[in-house]
């Protein structure tokens, strides 16, 4: 698959394709296809086509698929000292955000561990889009880093959430391109978080007369759905 990046540098432009793309730099070619130096008039610019693996970008989506819909197959206490004081950090946060849950292990895999909560506020705690959500699982992966383990990534839901959110956002990426095919145009999504825009992306690849691209800075960004042509 081809992605295409533009920044003020070349180094620029990798790091939004990595970031958009939730990959590490060795997971992806990068091919420099327009260069433009700054002059008294023009801010300079790099665009870069960025090639990935069919099957790179689909695992990922695959693997937090089988994340978020898996059931606690392990033991739901925590088994080591770094378990404990996660799962204690993620209780303390939702207690300090005026709310309660229970927070238990949901999975356990190499350098992967799932947390879920049970709780009364779960539509809270998932928030709008799941922002709520998100924003508890990033700092849960912050604290893990503190505790020296920057190899290990928290994932977080309750409610089942991300497997129904990922199921609606494969649905609106299709009624979206019968949209933008039959209106002969373009149309741009919502603000959505990079493994969301990721879906997106890989939804719509092997679809020939609709292309898509992401717009906007931050860690929200949006996509844009387009009508290509008659192919």
């Amino acid at each position: 698959m081809t992605y295409e990046y533009e920044g003020k540098n070349e180094k620029e432009a990798i790091e939004k394709a990595a970031v958009d793309l939730g990959l590490e730099r060795d997971q992806f070619d990068v091919e420099i296809i327009e260069t433009q130096k700054k002059t008294l008039f023009k801010n300079g610019y790099v665009k870069i086509r960025v090639h990935t693996e069919e099957n790179t970008t689909s695992s990922v989506v695959e693997s937090v698929v089988k994340e978020s819909s898996r059931s606690v197959v392990a033991n739901p206490l925590p088994q080591d000292e770094f378990e404990k004081k996660l799962i204690e950090f993620v209780r303390e946060v939702i207690l300090k955000m005026g709310y309660s849950a229970t927070v238990e292990v949901m999975f356990r895999e190499d350098k992967k561990i799932g947390i879920k909560l049970n709780s009364e506020s779960s539509s809270i705690l998932i928030g709008r889009k799941g922002k709520n959500l998100d924003a508890l699982q990033l700092l849960a992966n912050v604290y893990a880093g503190h505790l020296g383990r920057e190899d290990i990534r928290v994932i977080l839901d309750t409610e089942n959430y991300r497997v129904r959110r990922e199921e609606n956002l494969v649905h609106l990426a299709y009624t979206t391109a019968d949209k933008v095919r039959s209106n002969r145009s373009s149309v741009l999504l919502e603000p959505m978080n990079p493994f969301e825009r990721r879906l997106i992306h890989t939804t719509l690849n092997d679809i020939p007369d609709i292309e898509t691209k992401s717009e906007g800075d931050g860690l929200y960004k949006q996509v844009r759905v387009i009508y290509k042509g008659n192919y």
